[in-house]
């Protein structure tokens, strides 16, 4: 299917989800309609099945996928049934799981950067250089502990309780951070509490009563983090954030604009577009509150070819004036509006050609974001070709449109892994033959390509950048580092790493970069994953994958965003942010321990009518965590699944036939 040329592709899925329906194999339909992003399928999925347990699988499914469905008395009659059904999709339950992991690992114990860092096991110069640019090391260390303690509840340093105003207290922590690096340690509470709505909003509530700009700031970012995925009733994020979008101070609206996009990504809220959309037309809001209004709506329109968001960012970006339009922040315009197409293919053609009258500064960038985000996760060929033809130009300095088209290159090509394969040889290529503001992409589109999959391969590459004599390719490539070994705790990244901060001691950005990319490879302690794929690598998550990429977009430009006043793009990435974690419950939905194999995923091998479907296997008892390419099944016949494939929650059956025996 994913070599079939378009349209036999959609036709042959078409075709086999008629096939799935027909012989009631409802889950392998229901992950072909979210394949084919068709909701009336999905309706279809439900309406055909009649046990409400199954039901509750489909749910535990459309949750991990990130998608916003209402169910209706035509999919489930009772309402208490609906109720419960609706509590799953909207994740409600995923902290609660997340933490039973968590305890059964044993990894409840928070972590503080100094653990992160190890500094004992380097050298005395590397030690000496944590006081270089202290408010810099401050706020990495606000990073690395939010990454690290995501979704935990407790860490060493926001949620300490406070005795006095001078111990090692929550306040104290918050006010060691400059002016918008407050901004950044408030809404890392929110981090920290991620999933856990109650009690994430009753914590970060004392910082709403602040007198300082930053820190309410970073408590409205902080309530968009914490409702992150989760779906609530009362729409607490809603209620909190919307009274500060029209403030006079543009920290606060920033906050409260980048709350609301990631609390409702992919909700197509037309609430918040009411909202946001007049931001856009508001010729005296400054140029960061409009790019981040574009980048907001575009995550909550995600692939959704709204026409009504799409003019509004249209129009927003022919107001600009020319010195804006230089300005990096400019760059997010295209890429809220390449947001709304994302991996819809043709559906981008009548914007793209509105693209082509814009001012000649912004657009070629514009035509290759476009491009990239309608072809995500597609792996067409035909585009990764016209994509690498513009790496290919060797063109004047202040050419800007390279960038996003080697992204390009990563987001067709990451679909299957023979494209990936084949895209990372192409990279190398770029990285010897490609001009500089090329050789500064590379490593962020290699990035992409293994994120949460180390690969000893790429590793190597991105170690040997780590150290190019270009900063910006330096920086590039240690952020990459952090992002292919994200919530792996990869022991050799971790060295590597270590080995850069004792390297880049006296460079202050260079070793705020090494310190968030340790953060990021102990993401979650271990339990946590980027990863966009799931259902083993068949489905990609829509605002998993517009998260990384705006991310990615804003490291084009390292010095005037990350390491500016914009750090909190990194937040971005809790959009990503999922538990590799195979859960099974019973049929009351409580925790089952069940013994299961987990194993490298092979495609069917073995005797004939006994296929092998994973090779050198350990048995664990669940929850398990899952790497990258492990596949698992039961190690016992007492239960039956309910799901074909066995990732984050699963449901269990027991078997009517099973004897012990």
């Amino acid at each position: 299917m994913l070599y079939l040329p378009g349209p036999d592709d959609m036709l042959v899925l078409d075709i086999a989800y008629m096939i799935y329906l027909k012989f009631e194999e409802f889950p392998s339909a229901l992950r072909i309609a979210l394949f084919l992003d068709n909701m009336q399928y999905v309706k279809q999925v439900f309406t055909s099945c009649d046990g409400l347990l199954r039901k509750k699988q489909f749910c535990y499914i459309l949750a991990r996928h990130g998608v916003t469905f209402e169910l209706d008395d035509e999919i489930v009659t009772d309402d208490d049934d609906r109720e419960a059904l609706q509590e799953i999709i909207n994740n409600t339950k995923l902290s609660e799981g997340y933490l039973t992991l968590a305890r059964d690992i044993e990894v409840m114990e928070p972590k503080s950067p100094e653990d992160i860092y190890k500094a004992h096991l380097l050298d005395g110069r590397a030690s000496a250089g944590a006081n270089v640019d202290s408010a810099r090391q401050n706020l990495a260390a606000t990073f690395v502990n939010a990454f690290v303690n995501a979704g935990f509840g407790q860490d060493k340093l926001m949620t300490v309780p406070s005795e006095t105003s001078s111990g090692g207290t929550t306040g104290s922590w918050l006010f060691k951070n400059k002016e918008h690096g407050k901004a950044s340690a408030a809404a890392s509470l929110g981090m920290i509490l991620l999933w856990d709505v109650d009690s994430g909003l009753a914590q970060i509530d004392k910082y709403f009563h602040s007198n300082d700009n930053h820190v309410i700031a970073g408590a409205l970012l902080g309530v968009g983090i914490v409702n992150c995925g989760i779906k609530n009733e009362c729409d607490p994020a809603m209620a909190l954030l919307a009274d500060y979008i029209s403030k006079e101070d543009s920290t606060t609206r920033i906050g409260a604009i980048m709350g609301l996009g990631l609390a409702y990504a992919g909700s197509q809220n037309e609430q918040i577009r009411g909202n946001l959309s007049p931001i856009l037309g508001d010729g005296k809001a400054p140029l960061d509150v409009i790019a981040f209004t574009a980048i907001s709506l575009g995550l909550i329109y995600v692939g959704s070819c709204n026409e009504e968001v799409a003019q509004a960012i249209i129009f927003a970006l022919m107001d600009r004036s020319d010195s804006e339009l230089g300005d990096p922040l400019t760059r997010l315009l295209p890429l809220g509006l390449g947001l709304l197409y994302l991996g819809k293919q043709e559906s981008v053609e009548a914007t793209a050609e509105v693209s082509k009258t814009f001012n000649e500064k912004i657009r070629k960038y514009c035509d290759m974001t476009l491009l990239s985000c309608a072809y995500a996760g597609t792996g067409n060929v035909l585009k990764v070709q016209h994509l690498l033809g513009h790496c290919a130009q060797h063109l004047e300095k202040g050419e800007t449109h390279q960038g996003p088209a080697v992204l390009g290159i990563a987001m067709v090509a990451m679909a299957e892994e023979l494209g990936l394969e084949m895209a990372i040889r192409s990279l190398e290529h770029l990285l010897q033959y490609g001009e500089q503001n090329i050789r500064r992409a590379v490593p962020l589109a290699l990035g992409l390509l293994c994120i949460s999959n180390p690969k000893v391969n790429v590793m190597d590459t991105l170690s040997r950048l780590s150290h190019d004599s270009d900063s910006d390719v330096a920086m590039a490539a240690t952020i990459s580092l952090g992002l292919i070994g994200a919530g792996t705790n990869n022991a050799r990244i971790a060295g590597m790493l270590r080995n850069l901060s004792s390297y880049y001691y006296k460079e202050a950005s260079l070793l705020f970069c090494v310190r968030i990319a340790q953060g990021l490879v102990h993401l979650g302690k271990g339990l946590l994953t980027l990863a966009p794929y799931h259902s083993e690598r068949l489905l990609l998550s829509p605002t998993a994958l517009a998260g990384i990429i705006t991310l990615l977009h804003a490291c084009l430009d390292m010095k005037s965003i990350i390491l500016g006043k914009y750090h909190y793009v990194l937040y971005f990435l809790v959009l990503a942010m999922q538990p590799r974690m195979l859960m099974t419950v019973d049929e009351n939905l409580k925790p089952l321990s069940v013994p299961v194999r987990v194993g490298q995923a092979v495609d069917v091998v073995g005797q004939a009518g006994r296929p092998k479907s994973i090779t050198g296997f350990q048995t664990h008892s669940t929850p398990v965590l899952l790497a990258a390419g492990d596949r698992a099944e039961l190690a016992t016949e007492k239960y039956i699944p309910l799901s074909p494939i066995l990732e984050g929650f699963v449901i269990l059956k027991e078997n009517p036939e099973y004897r012990e025996d």
